[in-house]
């Protein structure tokens, strides 16, 4: 196959056309080469992606794709004007249509947050961050009341990159405390969760997995082979069936589908996109 490139161009970081550009090219079996371009402000910064663009298209003798989700109008001019490659404008296929529904016009703003000195929700979003930093892998106890989410699993179930997605993505305070053999004696969850059963959700994994996994960093340990995955495992389902505690396996989910269900099920009453 021909090379292509794919170029996502934004007047900020460029995140939401990098999402959604990637998800469309999901559907098709290419690899493309891709050039992120953000902080595309001006003018001058236009014209000279337009002739990195162009220079690829006569290159390569194949159009590039131009993801864009440029917002000022007079620097998106200049790329729709001049471009070579196949462009894709996706404020203006869905902004515009929305101003005629809603009539009204949109903010036009610059990024997810315009000013994040004066912005709550960013605050709120790096106090999110903070706080499930502050409880990962159970370093504390301090304020659980204030946990939107407690997720518990085995080691290297997921728990961490889940908490932290939850987090940045969704705004949420999310801990999480591993389940552990002293657990496993007792038949219960740690004493300090017992208070917060509503807001706890459990992962699992499958035991050969955990053990791939576990192997990563500490290959040859009993903490990593096959038998004590099974264990600890079965012990963790266990208890959480025990509990009435909502869970579900990591093993062959993507954080997204993880976050996505624990939303579901959880319905924290503080949520921002």
């Amino acid at each position: 196959m021909t090379p292509r490139t794919v170029f996502f161009v934004s007047d900020s970081t460029g995140i939401t056309a990098e999402t959604f550009g990637n998800a469309i090219l999901a559907q098709f079996d290419i690899e493309p080469r891709r050039v992120r371009m953000p902080f595309i402000d001006s003018e001058d910064k236009a014209h000279q992606v337009v002739r990195q663009i162009n220079h690829t298209a006569q290159q390569e003798a194949n159009r590039p794709i131009v993801f864009t989700t440029l917002v000022d109008m007079p620097v998106l001019k200049v790329i729709q004007q001049g471009c070579k490659g196949m462009l894709l404008d996706m404020f203006g296929t869905f902004v515009r249509p929305l101003e005629d529904e809603l009539g009204m016009k949109s903010h036009h703003r610059v990024g997810r947050f315009s000013d994040i000195s004066q912005n709550k929700e960013y605050h709120d979003r790096i106090e999110a961050i903070n706080f499930s930093l502050a409880h990962d892998d159970g370093q504390t106890h301090d304020d659980l009341a204030g946990a939107d989410v407690i997720l518990v699993g085995v080691s290297r179930s997921g728990k961490t990159p889940t908490s932290l997605y939850l987090a940045m993505q969704h705004g949420l305070k999310a801990a999480n405390y591993p389940l552990i053999p002293e657990d496993f004696e007792r038949k219960q969850l740690p004493s300090a969760l017992l208070p917060f059963r509503s807001k706890i959700f459990g992962l699992t994994i499958s035991p050969q997995r955990l053990s791939e996994i576990r192997s990563e960093r500490r290959p040859g340990s009993r903490y990593a082979s096959l038998d004590n995955c099974r264990a600890e495992v079965h012990e963790a389902e266990a208890m959480m069936r025990r509990s009435g505690i909502r869970w579900l396996s990591s093993t062959t989910k993507s954080i997204e589908e993880i976050a996505t269900t624990i939303l579901q099920e959880i319905r924290p009453e503080r949520l921002s996109y």
